[in-house]
């Protein structure tokens, strides 16, 4: 079926249909090649709908419904990206969130409306004044003008699925193969499509609703939970996980979307709603492109492609770069940032971003220039994808763990060089000059060489900038670049192995192993000294982008930065850890930016902390894998993070439910119910896990921890085929899981989990 979409009209920014493509070529899921795939026709085989149960919430406030709602801020000015008075800034969605009906702001931006534009907002002003206007009121409303959220999408299933692709050859162990073919399977519920019979468009028969979705064309897969569109960042990890599934054709299909939007909008927004029309994230379109054409050859889809990755670069080159003098070189560099033109609290987000703007405990209440400076703030640290963490404020902790306002009050990102969106860029320049390398092989094209050889000019300009502002020859590590202090910030994160995984390496660890292992210190030590994976700081601050959470594309970040280690560099087998030489004599003099007292320490299960290496004495990493004879360390430090990250995705999916029919049965209820989890459960698989507990989802943040979720299954899935050879089978360990809490005050793990088998 042949869709042309329309975007909505709530998009009024030059909204249009998303265009159709010149002919290419795909690879189908068995990887032979399928024929004439355009831009407006799925290019998966022929998936068939199947029916989509709709979330919807019911509105749930904790204030009396005879209550009125709380005196309110002067509303934020009109964002010209995005004019709707529904799902924009404006009277109606300041006054819903502050009803608070929803703990999640998403759940009302996210819902088609039941009526047109012009009736919901007579509704809504019928109310009264907002002086007056009680919470059931507002709750009537919403359950009366509005539709479920999601609607506009439907569930697909594929009608050649692979049940047993190649890669679950690779692993050899039984428990790990088994599962690795069930987090294989939850594509089938991560698959979706836009729904033409549900589209505002045609509601009726007339345009009579009003939806936030930017409708795409082609089929997707979302991350999951609250997630339920399409998103940038997250579709790299998705992807990684797709070609090992075999799934070529819906790589193909989300890199065509990424390509309608590119035409259509003129960049990729952060996810497919019209609240994301200000702001891009991570930048890893041509990154995709290039990981679905070395795999499926499929150099036909270049013809459209190739212009359009040189659009993408072009803004961020004209939108997102300023210039920069680096104190050391004294010379000036322009290099890339995290920078959205925003003036009001996020739509997705707004009664987080209002609170933090408007907040009760404020001594001095903010000036409206201070709102629109942090609502800037907040919006470009979303464009960033770590929304939000220390790394991007002027005081690295103030406040509480349980109260985040303060912290993020002092958000300075928009000042700030990133290290990983600019090594991202660097990498996005040579793997386009690499595309058009095999264009020009391929059609003969003498102006596609001439811009592999600018493309690579520009990138080796951007990789100068980067080693003079961003890397540490005494700490051996890279950095962030403070334009505000005018020096490299000192917080410590994993966005230094991002120049790594993108071959910028400095001269002197080419130089000397002991140099590179102490760039990779901080891998031995987490996996020493804690029970989980690789956090994304050091830095206990309740945001969720800091200490104890571990997110998946940082696993799979340090791993490829591991696996880029010259053989050269990897003579020596990995240091031993004892009671005279810990993990942390090991990294180099500074490179946390913590003293040792400073760093988190490792929960244990009677209660209280470790006061070393949790592992000290046998020189065995809990769940690491097996040794194997002379190994070098970083084929060691590769084997244990595979391993730890196969356990932490694996013992929260166990713990939630999960089990292998023959192989491994469900816990009991009463073990279930310490994760808050019953019999009907089949399992989580999280977005994000601890570093202390190999048995935890991962916490904090805006919104409760999501369940799904696509970069966590696609990163399972490449560690089994990357490195399936090595896999051990996990053990949950007998340790405490913490008493964290969700946002909206429910329990996330609370008890103990003991050991509950042995293999």
């Amino acid at each position: 079926m042949r869709l042309k979409l329309a975007l909505t009209a709530a998009c009024a920014l030059g909204a249009r249909a998303l265009p159709q493509a010149e002919t290419s070529t795909s690879t189908s899921a068995t990887g032979s090649v399928t024929s004439s795939a355009t831009a407006s026709e799925p290019v998966n085989t022929a998936p068939a709908t199947e029916t989509t149960a709709i979330s919807t919430a019911v509105p749930s406030p904790t204030a009396p419904l005879d209550s009125t709602l709380p005196s309110q801020a002067a509303l934020p000015p009109k964002q010209a990206w995005c004019p709707s008075e529904i799902f924009c800034a404006g009277q109606l969605i300041q006054s819903v969130n502050l009803a608070k009906l929803y703990v999640d702001s998403k759940t009302l931006v996210d819902k088609p409306t039941a009526f047109d534009a012009q009736r919901v907002l007579s509704d809504f002003n019928a109310l009264g004044s907002q002086d007056n206007i009680t919470v059931g009121a507002i709750s009537n409303f919403v359950s009366n003008d509005f539709r479920g959220e999601g609607l506009e999408l439907e569930a697909l299933t594929l009608s050649n699925f692979p049940e047993n692709p190649t890669f679950l050859s690779k692993i050899k162990d039984p428990l790990v193969k088994a599962w690795s073919k069930i987090v294989h399977s939850y594509w089938s519920d991560l698959i979706r499509g836009t729904n033409p019979e549900t589209l505002c468009s045609n509601h009726n028969g007339t345009s009579g609703c009003e939806s936030s979705l930017i409708p795409l064309n082609h089929t997707f897969v979302v991350p999951g939970g609250r997630f339920r569109e399409q998103y940038y960042w997250d579709s790299y990890w998705i992807v990684r996980g797709l070609l090992e599934s075999q799934l070529y054709d819906i790589v193909n299909s989300t890199l065509q979307n990424f390509m309608d939007e590119l035409e259509t909008i003129g960049f990729i927004p952060n996810g497919g709603r019209i609240y994301y029309l200000n702001r891009s994230q991570p930048p890893l379109f041509i990154h995709m492109l290039a990981a679905y054409v070395n795999r499926t050859k499929d150099t036909d889809i270049l013809d459209r492609a190739l212009p359009l990755a040189e659009k993408e670069l072009t803004w961020w080159a004209n939108n997102r770069t300023f210039k920069v003098e680096s104190p050391s070189s004294n010379k000036t560099y322009t290099v890339y940032r995290y920078a959205v033109n925003n003036t009001a609290p996020r739509p997705e987000s707004y009664l987080p971003d209002y609170i933090t703007a408007n907040g009760e405990d404020l001594e001095t209440p903010l000036t409206e220039e201070q709102k629109a400076d942090l609502y800037a703030e907040l919006a470009s640290g979303a464009e960033s994808g770590w929304d939000y963490t220390a790394r991007w404020s002027r005081q690295q902790f103030s406040g509480n763990l349980s109260n985040t306002e303060p912290q993020l009050r002092s958000l300075n990102l928009r000042a700030i060089v990133p290290v990983d969106l600019n090594a991202i860029l660097y990498g996005a320049h040579i793997q386009l000059a690499s595309l058009f390398d095999r264009h020009s092989k391929s059609k003969r094209d003498l102006r596609a060489r001439a811009s592999a050889s600018s493309y690579r000019k520009k990138a080796a300009t951007l990789r100068t900038a980067i080693l003079d502002l961003c890397w540490n020859e005494q700490k051996l590590a890279f950095y962030d670049f403070n334009t505000t202090a005018g020096e490299q910030s000192s917080t410590f994160t994993a966005a230094a192995f991002y120049p790594l995984w993108m071959g910028i390496w400095p001269p002197s660890l080419l130089k000397s192993e002991t140099k590179t292992f102490g760039a990779f210190s901080s891998v031995n030590y987490v996996l020493n000294m804690y029970n989980g994976t690789y956090p994304a700081t050091f830095l206990e601050t309740g945001l969720q982008w800091d200490f104890p959470n571990s997110w998946p594309p940082h696993i799979y970040i340090v791993l490829e930065a591991l696996n880029n280690i010259p053989k050269k560099l990897n003579k020596q087998k990995l240091p031993q850890i004892n009671s005279t030489v810990t993990s942390f004599d090991l990294v180099p003099e500074g490179q946390f930016g913590l003293s040792e007292d400073q760093l988190p320490k490792q929960t244990l299960e009677l209660g209280g902390y470790a006061a070393t290496d949790v592992n000290s004495g046998n020189n065995t990493v809990v769940n690491g894998g097996t040794q194997t004879k002379n190994e070098k360390w970083r084929d060691s430090l590769t084997r244990q993070l595979a391993n730890r990250y196969i356990s932490a995705a694996f013992c929260s999916w166990y713990s939630t439910g999960g089990s292998i029919p023959g192989l491994l049965q469900q816990l009991s209820p009463e073990e279930l119910n310490v994760t808050n989890s019953d019999p009907s459960s089949e399992g989580h698989m999280y977005e994000k896990f601890s570093a202390v507990d190999v048995d935890q989802a991962g916490s904090g943040g805006e919104y409760t921890v999501q369940a799904g979720f696509g970069w966590t299954n696609g990163v399972a899935l490449w560690i089994g085929a990357k490195y399936g050879a090595i896999l051990s089978s996990p053990t949950c360990p007998a340790i405490i899981v913490q008493n964290a809490t969700q946002p909206d005050g429910t329990a996330l793990f609370v008890g103990h989990r003991k050991q509950l088998w042995e293999w």
